[in-house]
């Protein structure tokens, strides 16, 4: 990844939305818009993604990666873990990873990533990699039973910068391993270690039905490997499917 540049804005619809601005214009990879709040941000799936001012982490950096398009949704696992192991850096919780790339403290949801990519005649011209990280929170609106923040564990404010440098530095170190193997062959240990839902019970919701089974890990690819009832190991894509826990959110 080459040297990273960072743009700091007290507003905007969507950091998102603005870097794929900076992307259509020919921006170097790199290119880090972070934002004091969003108006419009958005999840997966579009779902809102709630972003006040003075609260959270809302920054999406700019990827230009030599690799097919397939092999971009890896990447908002790759991403996971670089958050993960950078919160549990600098504030000492136990962050932990639900697949594909939630994570979560104490079965609650602390932070998301939502990644797009953009191509041109089946070529990948860049991806956007949107990280939105709940920090000093101390209530969410009602509809949002999940949510929850680093401060609400902590007991404290935290430094929000110290942790974008954080998260920026674990970013560059991961990406660079997944650029240089092509998958997460590299990385899938250590992603494996802050798997949540690491052989315990999940419940795969598919569009041809539902169905339970024990998760074994992950592939080099991202899927997640599920023991069924039958015996069976089944690659799941988190393109296809969610998963969830069998008696809750993990």
């Amino acid at each position: 990844m080459q040297e990273l540049k960072i743009i700091y804005l007290d507003e905007i619809d969507s950091t998102n939305r603005e870097a794929r601005r900076l992307g259509d214009a020919g921006a170097a990879e790199g290119m880090v818009v972070v934002a004091d709040r969003q108006t419009g941000g958005k999840g997966r799936l579009g779902r809102t993604w709630f972003s006040p001012a003075g609260t959270g982490i809302w920054m999406s950096i700019l990827l230009r990666p030599n690799l097919p398009p397939e092999k971009v949704s890896a990447i908002t696992l790759m991403a996971a873990l670089s958050v993960c192991r950078a919160i549990r850096s600098e504030t000492g919780l136990n962050t932990q990873i639900k697949w594909p790339n939630d994570l979560v403290i104490d079965g609650k949801k602390v932070c998301g990533i939502l990644t797009e990519s953009v191509t041109s005649d089946s070529q990948l011209k860049y991806v956007v990699l949107g990280i939105g990280v709940n920090v000093n929170q101390t209530e969410f609106p009602e509809g949002l039973p999940y949510a929850w923040s680093l401060r609400m564990t902590a007991g404290r404010e935290l430094d929000r910068e110290r942790l974008i440098e954080g998260c920026l530095n674990c970013l560059k170190e991961d990406y660079e391993r997944y650029v240089r193997s092509g998958d997460l062959r590299e990385l899938r240990q250590k992603y494996e270690a802050h798997l949540v839902n690491l052989n315990q019970p999940v419940r795969v919701l598919s569009p041809a039905g539902e169905w339970t089974g024990v998760a074994k890990g992950i592939t080099d690819g991202g899927d997640l490997n599920v023991l069924n009832d039958q015996g069976e190991l089944i690659a799941v894509n988190s393109g296809e499917v969610s998963v969830r826990g069998v008696y809750g959110y993990i």
